[in-house]
């Protein structure tokens, strides 16, 4: 299902102990991954850098799902709305970020993102400001009261927040310079070009396994 994503992923750029048994020597830094901190985190945490205009972002949410429910017991899963694609203004993708934040922490942050991925790539549509973005979720049966109490509340504001310093912080060091990314403990960026294209999305659950456990 994802082999033609692999082979001619493009990506959106911008303007600025294992579930699985990986021998050491099955994943080679500078092919599947590559270093690009000094330290790693201290809990162990997959990131995907995306955005919701990004139409390979869109083509690899169903596998971002899968990744995220195949990781080893302990392995954070994370995503990280950025808001440098030229398809809207930073306010209204921070917008976005902030009604995906919301969802997350009422349990529902996939069937939302899978809405607003839905709503600009398959009916092509876009959003003109927040009124648009709540009446999207709302008319999808998301309670209006969870909305407005978490949208504009003080953990989703700093939540979004850190997305942006997150941006900022590896758009700066030339390491986020596309979406999808997939940063693994905050040190080891994934290399999609690296994977076999026959067996990418196995290969990438056991990459992601792999480099978790590495410090």
């Amino acid at each position: 299902m994802f082999k033609p994503f692999f082979k001619a992923i493009v990506l959106c750029a911008g303007v600025a102990a294992s579930a699985f048994s990986v021998a050491a020597t099955t994943f080679t830094e500078g092919k599947h991954y590559e270093v690009v901190a000094d330290t790693a985190t201290a809990t162990p945490v997959v990131t995907e850098f995306f955005s919701f205009y990004c139409g390979h972002c869109f083509a690899f949410e169903p596998l971002a799902n899968k990744l995220a429910a195949s990781l080893p017991k302990g392995v954070k899963f994370e995503k990280n709305h950025v808001d440098f694609i030229q398809a809207s203004s930073p306010e209204v993708q921070n917008s976005m970020a902030r009604a995906y934040l919301v969802a997350h922490n009422a349990g529902k942050g996939e069937e939302v993102a899978g809405m607003i991925f839905n709503y600009i790539h398959r009916q092509k549509a876009n959003f003109a400001g927040d009124g648009d973005i709540r009446s999207l979720l709302l008319v999808n049966n998301f309670d209006s009261a969870t909305f407005d109490k978490g949208f504009n509340s003080m953990p989703v504001l700093a939540a979004a927040k850190k997305m942006k310093e997150q941006q900022t912080y590896w758009s700066e060091k030339k390491v986020l310079t596309g979406v999808p990314m997939l940063l693994v403990n905050g040190k080891f960026k994934v290399k999609f070009d690296g994977l076999d294209e026959k067996n990418a999305d196995k290969e990438l659950i056991e990459l992601l396994a792999y480099l978790a456990a590495k410090k």
